[in-house]
């Protein structure tokens, strides 16, 4: 028999969707047959699965250790966790990701944010491999492999659902720096329509609306240029996959060590001269808005995530970036 007190990351959900998770690999079908024969209950009463747990409720599995060994596998890829942290609080981490780091996995082998998150938090003893069998923290935006800069982890379900949500409704406000070939002189507001290729893992930037397109806007100022390539600081309006890389691209301006949409011969130069093998975008700061509820102590919060050392040695010796 297996007692589970549940705590503040398991309250709020269904209990059919808390044993989903406990018992992973669990038919539901199982699961449904045991909350019917009372093998499986609510605070010692017999449950359909639908209930709302609150922080508290005790949960009984009567099932042996076998049976629950059978269908609970939550194997932890634990790693040396490195951590470039921007803000933390009990429910939140803002992090500062490196070039070459997955936001999340691709494969099952990959060892992406989210591990080094959850390894972080084991090392820290906020959580426990218990608690990872029905609560695990995650990622609430995602950045490409080779884009730095902030990305924002839930620590606990609030955390999660409050960013998800903010993410989701793009109330807050996304600011990126890139330097790019050519030279620009004036704000701008670029309007437009995204179509993804998933075979290549490409994007074409379109003038109209066609079937399966996406609407993009992207606006861009400049900071500093030398007359051949320029520092921008890019407000992301909408957030759509490869959208300021190829949106750059597609009005001459590419980003430089982009291999995806980059200029082949000025990236070759840049790896050749600093070693770069990454595009030079870098997720810069977030402005947070107004925010109800628990987590309302964020309300107009501003995190900036400083630029990398290979992006601050390039813009230097451009003259893009002030020496200090």
């Amino acid at each position: 028999m297996k007692e589970i007190i549940i705590k503040d990351n398991e309250a709020g959900q269904r209990l059919d969707k808390f044993l989903a998770k406990y018992l992973d690999q669990s038919p539901k079908s199982f699961l449904y047959k045991m909350l019917r024969k009372k093998n499986i209950t609510l605070n010692g009463k017999k449950a359909a699965g639908k209930e709302i747990l609150q922080l508290g409720d005790q949960v009984k599995l009567f099932l042996s250790d076998e049976t629950i060994g059978k269908f609970s596998n939550h194997a932890v890829s634990l790693v040396n966790s490195k951590l470039d942290i921007v803000y933390e609080d009990p429910h939140l981490l803002v992090l500062n990701k490196p070039a070459n780091m997955l936001s999340q996995k691709a494969k099952k082998e990959d060892v992406s944010m989210v591990e080094h998150v959850i390894s972080y938090m084991v090392e820290q003893k906020e959580l426990s491999i218990e608690d990872l069998k029905s609560f695990k923290p995650s990622i609430c935006n995602r950045l490409d492999r080779n884009t730095t800069g902030i990305l924002v982890a839930g620590k606990t379900l609030l955390g999660l659902q409050t960013m998800g949500e903010i993410f989701q409704l793009r109330s807050l406000k996304k600011f990126y720096r890139c330097i790019v070939v050519g030279k620009i002189t004036k704000k701008q507001t670029l309007k437009g329509y995204l179509i993804k290729d998933e075979k290549t893992n490409q994007v074409k930037i379109l003038e109209n609306e066609k079937k399966d397109s996406l609407f993009i806007q992207t606006e861009y100022t400049p900071i500093a240029t030398n007359g051949e390539f320029t520092l921008l600081e890019i407000h992301l309006i909408t957030g759509r996959s490869h959208q300021i890389r190829a949106h750059l691209f597609s009005i001459g301006h590419p980003i430089i060590g982009d291999r995806k949409y980059g200029n082949g011969k000025i990236n070759q130069m840049c790896k050749n001269k600093y070693g770069l093998s990454d595009q030079l975008l870098h997720s810069y700061r977030l402005e947070m808005p107004v925010i109800e509820g628990e987590l309302s102590y964020l309300s107009h919060e501003v995190w900036i995530a400083p630029l990398p050392f290979l992006f601050q040695k390039i813009g230097k010796d451009m003259g893009l970036l002030e020496e200090k």
